[in-house]
Formats: C-alpha cells, structure tokens, sequence
C-alpha cells in the first residue's frame, strides 16, 4: 500500500494560492464578459474600415508620370524610387500598427483562461468525470486557438523579414520594385483580423455554454461567475 505524501502547503503559501486562484478567477470573469464582446464589436467595425477594405492592390502601386519610367525605370534616380515605395510601405506598416497588438492581446489571454481551467481541474477520482472532460475539452480548444495565434506572430514577422530582403535588393539594384510582396501582406493582415474575430467569437460561445461545467466539474459548491 502506498504511503499518504506527507509534503502539504504551509498556511502562508495555502493562503498566497488561494488569493491568486481569486484573481485568476476575476480575469476570467472580465475576459468572458467584458473583453471578448467587446473585442469581437471592435474587430467587426476594424473590418468595415477602408483600411482593410483594399478592393483595387495595384492602387498600392506607384503612379509613373512618364512612359520612359514605365520601359526604362533605371532613369529614375534613388530619390525617387524611395517615395514610390514609401507609400506601400506607410500602408503595411499601418495594418501592422492595427493587427499586432491584437495578436498579442489574444494570445496573453488565451495563456490566461488556460491557467484559469487548470486552477480548476479538481482531484482525480472515481465517481462523475463527466465536467473534467468538459474541462479537458476546452482546454483543447483553447491550447489550438492559442497555437494559431501564435503562427500569425510568424506572419508579422515574415512581413518584415521580406520587406527587410526587398530593401537589400534594391539597394544593390535600384529598378527592382516588387510591390506584389506589399500587396500580398495586406491581404494576410486582413485575413488574420478576420481569424482573430472568429477566435473571440468561438471563445466566447465555447466558454458561455460550457461554464458551469468548467468550473464545477463535480458539482460542487464553488464561487459562481453569473
């Protein structure tokens, strides 16, 4: 027969795990009914703005004010290609400003309602393991949605690793302008704000439906966040 582990939490640090399960659940509580409705009304109406509503890409382009620049565009000097590709560049830059911290926002809350659960896994134990399942459940889904949020940080990150390698070029050959790279970020910027609005929604119907189940497994007596 085993023997009983006789390691147990003094009285002092009992308490200190006590007062942060209580923050935990506070965070929880203002994540599931203050910041993910308000997240998804806020990426709905980021959306609908001209910012990420480009119909025509090419207006991303430079506008040629003669047709020699357009056969031969080494007849342009430096100076020139430079203000060209400052208006692409001022346009990625500007979804990046928009969609970036809104990765990072979800992610650290994401990494937050995941603690929050495993602060409320109960002791494993004959008898109804029906709610730790559902537990374990969102726990999945959470740990997915987490994963994809972080590949769109790799996304940010190509945006400007490429932008860094178009810039090497053309210092070395002036005439190269690809402004289809440009063109292709804000297409994935709009596409990750979308996935973002599709993650808020998700979390908040996965957790609204399963709550009672979350936080009591078992049934049991524990403080409601209704």
């Amino acid at each position: 027969m085993a023997k009983p582990c006789g390691a147990h939490l003094s009285g002092k640090a009992r308490k200190q795990v006590e007062v942060f399960g209580q923050n935990l659940f506070q965070e929880a509580e203002e994540f599931l009914y203050g910041f993910l409705p308000q997240k998804i009304i806020y990426l709905n109406q980021l959306l609908r703005e001209d910012s990420l509503n480009v119909a025509d890409m090419t207006s991303l382009q430079p506008h040629w004010t003669s047709p020699c620049q357009i056969l031969h565009p080494r007849m342009m000097t430096w100076k020139q290609i430079r203000r060209r590709r400052k208006k692409s560049l001022r346009k990625v830059l500007s979804l990046l400003t928009l969609v970036k911290p809104e990765v990072w926002t979800l992610k650290e809350k994401c990494i937050l309602v995941i603690t929050w659960i495993q602060h409320l896994i109960p002791r494993i134990e004959d008898g109804n393991d029906l709610g730790v399942a559902i537990q374990e459940k969102v726990l999945e889904r959470m740990n997915a949605i987490k994963t994809k949020v972080e590949a769109f940080q790799t996304t940010i990150s190509k945006c400007f690793s490429e932008r860094g390698d178009a810039v090497a070029k053309a210092s070395q050959e002036t005439p190269v302008m690809d402004y289809r790279r440009d063109e292709a970020a804000c297409g994935e910027l709009r596409a990750v704000a979308l996935d973002l609005r599709a993650f808020c929604a998700e979390l908040y119907r996965i957790m609204s439906s399963n709550l009672e189940k979350t936080v009591n497994p078992k049934g049991e007596e524990k403080p409601s966040m209704y």
